[in-house]
């Protein structure tokens, strides 16, 4: 199950402490304030860009053109949303993550829409089973498929490297069996 733990700002000031002392890795410093890599790895990002004031950062509410930019430069600067989060100063890779499926779904402008509170009238047909996908523009299609197409390299890479890897393996074992 997925549990979101909330931290203090001295538990995050006694990691940065370990980290500072040269003698902890980020995973064994994480560890001992009982914190995931993940977490931790954002804490030390963003105390290394913004200093202590990063650690206390709060969410906040973001325009749609600050949304943008920051999809914008996570994208072209091949950046994790963990590391964008964290050069943003955004506590929470979950509201970049939701900010990029917007983004994909509904380009700039759905990331441009105010969605807190309740909306201020439902669109049936948007709701209805037979409603279309809006059409993503050409570049970002042509993007998607680039990226889809590396990445079903990179697993077929993967998968020839762990049976060259089993081959060599069996072959051994069959050696010592002569």
């Amino acid at each position: 199950t997925f549990c979101m733990t909330k931290y203090s700002l001295e538990t995050k000031i006694r990691f940065i402490e370990l980290m500072k002392t040269n003698k902890y890795s980020i995973g064994t410093a994480a560890d001992s304030v009982n914190a995931s890599n993940s977490v931790a790895e954002r804490w030390w990002k963003m105390y290394s860009i913004h200093g202590l004031e990063g650690l206390s950062m709060k969410s906040g509410n973001y325009d749609g053109k600050f949304k943008i930019h920051v999809i914008k430069y996570m994208h072209e600067n091949h950046l994790s949303v963990n590391e964008a989060s964290a050069i943003f100063g955004i506590p929470s890779d979950a509201t970049l993550l939701k900010w990029e499926r917007i983004y994909y779904e509904q380009g700039e402008e759905g990331l441009l829409l105010e969605r807190r509170g309740r909306p201020k009238e439902v669109n049936m047909k948007s709701n209805s089973k037979n409603a279309k996908p809006k059409k993503l523009d050409k570049n970002m299609e042509a993007d998607l498929i680039n990226e889809i197409q590396r990445l079903r390299a990179e697993v077929a890479y993967l998968k020839k490297s762990i049976a060259l890897k089993e081959a060599k393996e069996n072959l051994l074992i069959k050696k010592k069996q002569w």
